[in-house]
């Protein structure tokens, strides 16, 4: 049956005209909040706590109703921005799109509210979990798995299985695909919360909506803007970006490196070559040294060049690449990539001088006197030495010189290291990871099985190596012995038996210093036949003679520099990466931009004023 509207229904409401309308003081309300009926939202209530002003909510408002505001009592801190959403009233339409797109989950709707008042001003306003009234936990809305609008699964990335994987140093990851990549893409909200984290402040959200509409070129642009070596990133970055990604709050986060990958991977070599080449400068604004062609060198380099001087490169070993290149497998970062990075830099006039160790076959000095300015940036070559009982048995090995060995048989240069049919690693960070799992795979080609175990200080849940390295390990086999500490190396008729381990209780005191405590009770031995040690990393400061270390500073080994490298006690030389801030890949190309943006400054500054 059909429903007719009365036309003259609205003059119903003149009977209400000339009545004097009854309002109530706010006082004699607040603490009576009223509920509403079943299907009214209410006003938004906020968990300031579980916020961290990500933006989204602001975003996605069709109303422009909600306004993001810096509070004064928030400071800057990783993984959140100091602003909060306001919400103004006037202008809501109740739609709660902001609510299923909350990143945290800490925006909600309440019914139990009290807003009262004949200011309009006053419907402006921040929203908290006591706002607007007291009793806000009777909820008026919130998302749903139906209604919400992130998608919180990233796309998968296809990838070599564990069992086949450890047959061979082929890369075990295989790369996005168009359709993948674009999916993932769409899942960033733009947030800008990874840039800051992010040690080299990359233009993350620019070059992940650049492979979301499918320009190559503008992606290219804005990695290079900040990272002259996105093919290395792409593979092996330590991704701190993920770590505080918006999407990661609630689900998992986007994959930054692995959209970064595709960029390089899919873009034409035409389009490469000339995203690079646009800002490169003529050489003519001076010389400069730069000694070391890892990350932060290969840094340095490019951005020295881009500003119009002339870049010669000192590498000790044949190849350049540093660490990237005589430490992490081929099985994650191959060298085709690694080639590609380095040979346009070749192509933009950086001159690679290899096999010339500076401190031996040309003093640090004798750089001063031939360069405007030096970039020191040597990396980390050493191993760390650990004190064991029966340590200097010539079975104990040491994770760089064999990574080192392990790389070069990989691209043919030498010979297969030789390995035990049983070994023990000792460390738990990715670098440990590296030795083992290369381990497995010699093991697998000599033996035709493996048998790799890993001992670890830490626990499982808190191990320092990427929880993909761990799983990958694991996956291919690696028996990993977490939470014990090695205590020395049992020896049978002159061999090595295995590593005599005891259990730790604890890694750091309350102030996170290492402190280790253990548990002599519990003790045991793993079996192996060759040990390794992966605990860490040490300068190798042969280049500094005494004068030098006269003058400049160390801490803890580490170079001291200032905000833009310049090292204290010589402003002629510049240092950055491994030797200052310890290993890390994003941080030393961070260093090398940063360090040619100071030495840029210092030799125009002393050029005005020669």
């Amino acid at each position: 049956m059909e429903i007719k509207k009365d036309l003259f229904s609205p003059l119903k409401a003149w009977k209400y005209a000339f009545k004097t309308p009854v309002s109530f003081p706010m006082e004699d309300i607040k603490d009576r909040p009223r509920e509403s009926q079943d299907n009214a939202r209410g006003f938004h209530i906020n968990d300031l706590s579980k916020c961290i002003g990500c933006g989204a909510c602001a975003e996605i408002c069709p109303t422009e109703a909600i306004v993001m505001v810096k509070r004064k009592d928030l400071e800057e801190k990783e993984g959140e921005h100091p602003e909060r959403p306001t919400m103004d009233y006037g202008r809501c339409c109740f739609c709660a799109m902001c609510v299923d797109i909350c990143t945290s989950g800490s925006l909600k709707m309440s019914k139990a509210y009290v807003l009262n008042t004949p200011d309009p001003q006053k419907l402006y306003v921040m929203p908290e979990e006591s706002f607007p009234a007291p009793g806000g936990d009777i909820l008026g809305y919130d998302k749903t798995p139906e209604s919400d609008l992130l998608d919180l699964k990233r796309a998968e990335m296809p990838a070599v299985a564990g069992a086949q994987a450890k047959k061979s140093f082929v890369e075990i990851l295989k790369g996005y695909s168009m359709e993948q990549a674009r999916a993932e893409a769409a899942r960033c909200i733009g947030c800008e919360i990874c840039v800051k984290t992010c040690p080299a402040n990359m233009h993350i959200p620019e070059y992940i909506d650049a492979v979301w509409q499918g320009d190559l070129a503008e992606g290219l642009a804005q990695m290079y803007k900040t990272n002259p070596l996105p093919g290395i990133c792409g593979s092996i970055c330590t991704h701190k970006c993920e770590t505080v990604c918006a999407i990661g709050k609630r689900g998992e986060p986007v994959a930054i490196r692995w959209l970064k990958r595709y960029i390089v991977d899919n873009a034409p070599e035409a389009m490469y070559e000339e995203v690079l080449m646009a800002p490169v400068s003529k050489p003519g604004q001076g010389r400069v040294a730069v000694v070391g062609g890892g990350a932060a060198g290969l840094s340095a380099s490019y951005y020295l060049r881009t500003m119009g001087y002339q870049v010669d490169l000192y590498e000790a070993k044949p190849l350049v690449g540093g660490v990237a290149r005589y430490g992490v497998p081929a099985y994650r970062l191959p060298d085709e990539r690694l080639n590609k990075d380095v040979e346009l830099l070749e192509k933009i006039g950086v001159k690679f001088l290899v096999n010339t160790k500076v401190g031996q076959d040309i003093t640090l000095d004798a750089l001063h006197d031939q360069y405007d300015a030096v970039f020191l940036a040597s990396g980390l070559p050493q191993s760390r030495a650990l004190k064991l009982e029966n340590g200097d048995h010539p079975d104990v090995r040491y994770a760089m010189p064999f990574l080192a060995a392990a790389r070069d048989y990989q691209r043919g240069a030498g010979e297969m290291p030789d390995v035990a049919e049983k070994a023990v690693v000792i460390g738990g960070g990715n670098v440990a990871f590296d030795v083992a799992r290369t381990i497995l795979r010699l093991q697998q080609k000599k033996y035709g099985h493996s048998h790799v175990s890993l001992v670890s200080l830490e626990t499982r849940d808190i191990l320092p190596a990427d929880l993909e390295e761990i799983e990958e390990g694991e996956a291919e086999g690696l028996r990993c012995h977490c939470g014990f500490g090695p205590q020395g190396i049992e020896l049978f008729q002159g061999k090595i038996r295995g590593l005599n381990t005891v259990k730790c209780l604890s890694v750091f005191d309350e102030k996170r210093n290492f402190c280790p405590v253990f548990d002599p009770e519990q003790k045991g031995m793993i079996e192996g036949s060759q040990v390794y040690v992966a605990v860490g990393q040490m300068n190798e400061h042969t280049y500094f003679t005494p004068e030098h270390l006269e003058r400049i500073a160390l801490k803890g080994g580490k170079v001291q520099v200032d905000d833009w490298g310049q090292v204290k006690g010589a402003p002629w030389l510049f240092a950055g990466g491994d030797i200052v801030h310890g290993p890390d890949m994003i941080h030393g190309i961070a260093d090398g931009h940063k360090a040619a943006r100071g030495i840029d400054v210092y030799l125009q500054s002393r050029s005005e004023t020669a």
